[in-house]
């Protein structure tokens, strides 16, 4: 399956496109919050021979890198033909973010250790089981706060997402007649912890283990960087975070929760289940927690439930998107 980077989205053969979105981050106090709305794509661009030569280790051409900062948090958005689904695998360094195991090729149903994409159309953390899922956050590699770092005792960092086709024959290869409107969400080396929990359910794959092709697949690696790395690759400074503490009330951003018990929640794993956000890795060590997390409150005008047979957006503003 070929893999191309552009417009600061990932498109795995004809048929999947993976766009990671920046958001705040929420609170890490013990709550399940709604899904914060997107601020935007990250800016992601394709690494080149060139940039294999640079002192960031494990840059290879193929991979991805985008620019994060620490008071940011990050979530995938999956764009693609409802009636032609892929099989997704996400892995936080080399740790897979459904099971809390060694990420490693093939597909495995007991426990699962992917989604279908685009049923499942955004992930914005490590599964939590419950409904929950504990949210993708940026920190630095080194101090063993990342979800790898706690489970593996090694640190690689990025993102790895391999997509998987489906086998031939089992769904069309052109579109239907339209089908309804689908959930649509607006659009240090660094290495993922694992943040505030939020309301979001990991659903279970409803075609069955047999349905995808698992000799035919894309893989790509998203390197996560700080502004100097960042900087120093591309030759070109990282745009400023748009997310202050005063984000949401200043701009009147809405969080949305999605109704989605029809369409089940995969268990917990027990793996994942013992990782400690990073807040409370900073508390252990003395330093404070971040500010713009601790003080977040959001009105409760400004949550929003919706149907899902109706428009669903997560976006900067009701209905819009963000791009």
């Amino acid at each position: 399956m070929d893999v191309e980077i552009g417009d600061d989205t990932i498109r795995f053969g004809s048929r999947l496109t993976v766009s990671l979105q920046r958001t705040l981050r929420v609170p890490d106090d013990g709550h399940s919050y709604p899904l914060p709305p997107g601020l935007g794509r990250f800016p992601t661009i394709a690494v080149t021979e060139d940039d294999e030569a640079s002192a960031l280790p494990g840059l290879r051409a193929g991979d991805a890198i985008i620019p994060m900062h620490q008071n940011e948090a990050l979530w995938l958005g999956f764009d693609g033909q409802q009636w032609h689904p892929s099989a997704v695998q996400v892995a936080a360094g080399a740790v897979n973010v459904f099971t809390g195991e060694a990420a490693e090729d093939g597909l495995a149903s007991a426990p699962q250790n992917y989604i279908v994409c685009p049923l499942q159309p955004w992930l914005d953390g490590i599964n939590a089981g419950e409904a929950r899922v504990r949210q993708f956050v940026a920190t630095p590699l080194g101090l063993g706060d990342t979800i790898e770092g706690q489970l593996s005792g090694s640190e690689h960092g990025g993102i790895r997402l391999t997509v998987y086709e489906a086998k031939q024959g089992i769904f069309p290869d052109t579109a239907p007649p339209p089908p309804e409107e689908r959930p649509q969400r607006s659009s240090r080396p660094m290495g993922l912890g694992a943040g505030g929990a939020i309301v979001q359910r990991v659903y279970p794959d409803p075609f069955g283990l047999e349905t995808w092709e698992q000799d035919n697949f894309g893989r790509v690696t998203v390197h996560i960087l700080n502004s100097l790395q960042f900087e120093a690759i591309t030759g070109r400074p990282a745009p400023p975070s748009p997310i202050t503490a005063e984000t949401y009330t200043e701009h009147g951003l809405p969080w949305f929760a999605l109704y989605d018990e029809a369409l089940g929640d995969i268990p917990a794993a027990a793996r994942l289940a013992g990782v400690r956000s990073v807040q409370d890795l900073q508390r252990e060590r003395g330093e404070g927690p971040e500010k713009e997390a601790s003080e977040l409150h959001i009105p409760e005008d400004q949550v929003a439930v919706l149907h899902p047979t109706g428009p669903k957006t997560r976006s900067g503003s009701p209905g819009s998107t963000s791009t």
